[in-house]
């Protein structure tokens, strides 16, 4: 049905407005992407490079269609939420979670497969080791798989399509310099992340994305305690 997808997605009457990213990423590269418009668009360089086409490309609707800051949002008005409706919980009567209204949590079914050995099949992050043959074994990815009694089994995938490889590695790039960067508190791995991320190299220059880099430090120091050293020379440039 891959072939049939684009023309469906094009002429629905809702997608065609809210998933304007995961369209043209189909149109390009001729697969469809599960990750959401939104989050999509953050991965790639194209699509919010200049602030008066971003509009073109999202849709306010829901945040998770690309509303620049939604996510923080959500979550900010998720926690007062919480805090305010979390008394008024504890006032009712305790719920009970009983067979016939089970909910659809993934974690449940992994532990009824496990207990019980009832097949269940979904999509688990795993360590690759090899299950998309032309993505690096270490990487964390999330693919169809299958759990019993004896654990998690994993297909073999295969390759990627070269396009769609392409991208996921533009991605797994910045990861692992992030993540050494981290473990290290070496700076200098952390701005070669940030200048090898697609969208933060679509929109600044590496000077910008040096200061960049200095001004986050400074702001989230009392987190970044093994950036001890390189927030002091931060603070003086």
């Amino acid at each position: 049905m891959t072939d049939k997808l684009l023309h469906a997605f094009e002429n629905h009457p809702e997608f065609s407005k809210t998933e304007k990213v995961r369209i043209d990423m189909l149109r390009r590269f001729g697969y469809y992407s599960t990750e959401s418009n939104g989050h999509l668009s953050e991965y790639v360089p194209w699509y919010r490079k200049r602030p008066e086409e971003i509009n073109d490309w999202i849709d306010l609707g829901s945040w998770i269609n690309g509303e620049t800051g939604g996510y923080l949002r959500v979550c900010t008005e998720g926690r007062n939420w919480f805090e305010t409706d979390f008394p008024n919980w504890m006032k009712e009567p305790v719920r009970e979670y009983k067979e016939e209204n089970r909910g659809e949590e993934h974690a449940s079914y992994i532990l009824e497969a496990l207990e019980t050995g009832r097949v269940y099949r979904g999509h688990f992050n795993v360590v690759n080791n090899g299950i998309i043959s032309n993505l690096p074994d270490y990487l964390i990815i999330e693919a169809p798989g299958y759990v019993d009694r004896n654990g998690i089994s994993m297909p073999h995938v295969g390759e990627l399509p070269l396009g769609c490889a392409a991208v996921c590695n533009a991605s797994i790039t910045v990861q692992h310099l992030a993540v050494e960067a981290a473990i290290h508190g070496d700076d200098y791995l952390l701005r070669q992340a940030m200048m090898m991320d697609p969208l933060v190299g679509a929109v600044c220059n590496p000077k910008e994305i040096w200061q960049l880099v200095d001004e986050m430090l400074v702001a989230q120091e009392q987190w970044l305690p093994q950036y001890q050293d390189a927030i002091v020379n931060a603070k003086k440039r």
